[in-house]
C-alpha cells in the first residue's frame, strides 16, 4: 500500500484538494482523501509544499518507434513501399529501451500514444501503452487505438516525387475511400479468406476504433471530416494546426482533436496558419482536445510545456490541464482508466514541486500503477 501524503491533489475530477492524502494499492487508488493520512503499513511518500496530479498523456508521439540517438537505425516510422498499409502495427516495432521513454517518465509523462508517421496514405495501428516497462506486451494499455491515416503534403511528397500516387490531394483522398470501400465489401463476405489488411479496416469501420487522420490544413481537415460522414465512421484529427478556422464545424460534428506539436516553427507550407490560439478557439466552441508532441519534433518531456504555451494563446489553465490528462483520456476511451485522481482508476501519479504549467516546475516523483517510476 502507498499513501501520498500533505500535497496539493490536482485530481481532474472537478476539486483540488489544497492538502490531502491519495491512497494506493494493488496498483489502483483506493482513496482520495482531505488531510494527512498515514494508513497502518502503508508506503508514505510525504508531498507536503508539493503539487500531486493524474500522470500525463501524451495523445500523438512516436516514442519508441523513432528513436533518440539513432537515425536509419532507429526510425521505423513509415513504411514508404505502398501507401496504404493498414495492417502494419506499431507495437512491432516499439523499442522499449528507447531514452525516450526515460525522458517521458522525467516529464510526468506515464501514458504515450504512439504510432506510425504520416508517409503513408493510410499508415497503420496506433498504441496506447504506459512508459515504464522492458516488455513491449506488458506497457500496453490499449491496443488498437485508432488506425492512423494522412492527408495533406506528407504523402505527395513520399509518392508524388517518384511519379507514384498520390501526387495530388485528390488522389490522397480517393485512396482513404477505395480502402474503405474495399473494407467494406471484405465485411460483407460470410467466410472470406484472411486479410489483415482488410480486418483493420474493418475494425475502423465497425467503429470500433477511429480513423486517425493527420491534417494540418482547414481543408484537409474538411476532406477527413467528409469522408468519415460518407462512411459512417468515427474520426479524430491530429495536428489540427487550421482547426481554429473550422472549430464550429468539429464541434457541431463532435469530432476531436489532438493539437500540436505546439514549440515548432512554421516548417512546411501548410503550417503557414500556426498560432497559440489554435486551442483556445476549440475550447470556446467545445471541442474536446488533447495537446501532444509529436515527440521526436517536441521532445516529450515538453507535453506540459506546450500545455502552457497555449495558455499564453489564451486557453484557461484548467482547459490545459484537462488537454494533457483526462480529456486525452477521453480522446482514448480510457477515462474509466487514467486521466485523473480517483478511486479506481490506475495510480499513475505524478509529483512536482510547483505548479505544472509553471515552466521551472520539476518533477520529483512518477508513480506507475503505484510504483516508483523515477530513480
Amino acid at each position: 500500500m502507498l499513501a501520498i501524503t500533505g500535497g496539493k491533489i490536482i485530481t481532474m475530477a472537478g476539486r483540488h484538494l489544497e492538502k490531502g492524502t491519495v491512497v494506493a494499492d494493488g496498483g489502483k487508488i483506493v482513496g482520495v482523501h482531505e488531510g494527512v493520512l498515514t494508513p497502518p503499513g502503508a508506503e508514505i511518500f510525504d508531498a507536503a509544499g508539493m503539487i500531486v496530479m493524474p500522470g500525463m498523456i501524451d495523445c500523438h508521439s512516436h516514442v519508441g518507434i523513432v528513436e533518440e540517438i539513432y537515425r536509419e537505425e532507429g526510425d521505423d516510422s513509415n513504411e514508404t513501399t505502398g501507401p496504404v498499409t493498414p495492417h502494419l502495427r506499431a507495437i512491432d516495432a516499439v523499442n522499449p529501451a528507447d531514452l525516450g521513454f526515460r525522458d517521458a517518465l522525467a516529464g510526468g509523462v506515464t501514458t504515450v500514444v504512439t504510432g506510425p508517421g504520416s508517409a503513408n496514405i493510410i499508415g497503420g495501428e496506433m498504441v496506447a501503452m504506459k512508459t515504464r516497462g522492458t516488455v513491449v506486451d506488458d506497457m500496453i494499455l490499449k491496443f488498437p487505438v485508432g488506425l492512423k491515416a494522412a492527408l495533406g503534403e506528407n504523402p505527395k511528397r513520399s509518392y508524388g516525387r517518384d511519379k507514384k500516387s498520390p501526387a495530388t490531394r485528390m488522389a490522397s483522398a480517393a485512396i482513404i475511400r477505395e480502402a474503405l470501400v474495399q473494407g467494406g465489401e471484405y465485411l460483407k463476405k460470410e467466410s472470406p479468406e484472411r486479410d489483415l489488411k482488410m480486418e483493420s479496416l474493418g475494425r475502423v469501420l465497425r467503429r470500433e476504433v477511429p480513423l486517425r487522420v493527420h491534417a494540418h490544413r482547414a481543408d484537409d481537415i474538411m476532406t477527413a471530416v467528409r469522408i468519415a460522414r460518407e462512411f459512417d465512421i468515427n474520426l479524430v484529427i491530429e495536428h489540427c494546426t487550421e482547426g481554429h478556422i473550422i472549430a464550429g464545424r468539429l464541434a457541431e460534428k463532435k469530432i476531436p482533436a489532438v493539437v500540436g506539436p505546439v514549440i515548432t516553427n512554421r516548417a512546411k507550407v501548410e503550417m503557414q496558419g500556426l498560432t497559440l490560439e489554435t486551442a483556445r478557439v476549440l475550447a470556446d466552441c467545445g471541442v474536446l482536445f488533447a495537446i501532444m508532441t509529436d515527440h521526436p519534433v517536441v521532445p516529450v518531456q515538453y507535453l506540459a510545456a506546450s500545455a502552457a504555451l497555449a495558455v499564453k494563446g489564451g486557453l484557461p489553465e484548467e482547459h490545459a490541464l484537462r488537454a494533457i490528462t483526462i480529456n486525452a483520456a477521453r480522446i482514448l476511451g480510457l477515462e474509466k482508466q487514467i486521466g485523473s485522481i480517483e478511486t479506481g482508476k490506475d495510480a499513475d501519479i505524478v509529483i512536482l514541486d510547483r505548479h505544472p504549467l509553471d515552466i521551472s516546475s520539476r518533477v520529483v516523483q512518477v508513480f506507475i500503477n503505484g510504483e516508483k517510476s523515477l530513480t
